[in-house]
């Protein structure tokens, strides 16, 4: 049993980018999803697809590599807010993410979305994970 199935699924990401696997598979959930399409958008991962039956339903993603094949544009992640440790933020309080090279997601009233475009609407919320 996972205790925080999102860290779980970021790990499993993570872990295939840095092993050079070129899918990985996890669990479904909605949250799940929607991270997974926030971070194809951002070109983090591609082809994100839902599998499996009604009952046992998984995510399936491919990760992007660099123009070398090797290298994946993932390279690192930062679990903020956890069940342990809920951390929300004021959208003036949202700083960029490695001078501008990573994202923050944050879970808002209007959704999931980027540190910049809770920043651009004005939205604080609570801030999940950053990703560089």
């Amino acid at each position: 049993m996972v205790s925080d199935p999102i860290s779980n699924m970021l790990i499993t990401i993570k872990n295939g980018a840095k092993v050079g696997k070129e899918t990985v598979v996890f669990p479904c959930s909605k949250i799940k999803y929607e991270i997974a399409t926030l971070l194809e958008r951002e070109g983090y991962i591609k082809n994100v697809n839902k599998r499996g039956k009604k009952v046992k339903k998984f995510i399936a993603c491919d990760i992007v590599y660099g123009t070398d094949g090797k290298t994946a544009k993932l390279t690192d992640l930062k679990r903020i807010s956890k069940p342990s440790r809920r951390v929300y933020r004021k959208a003036d309080e949202i700083a960029p993410v490695r001078n501008g090279f990573g994202i923050a997601v944050i879970s808002t009233p209007k959704g999931l979305m980027t540190g910049k475009d809770a920043y651009k609407q004005k939205v604080g919320g609570e801030l999940m994970f950053q990703i560089w």
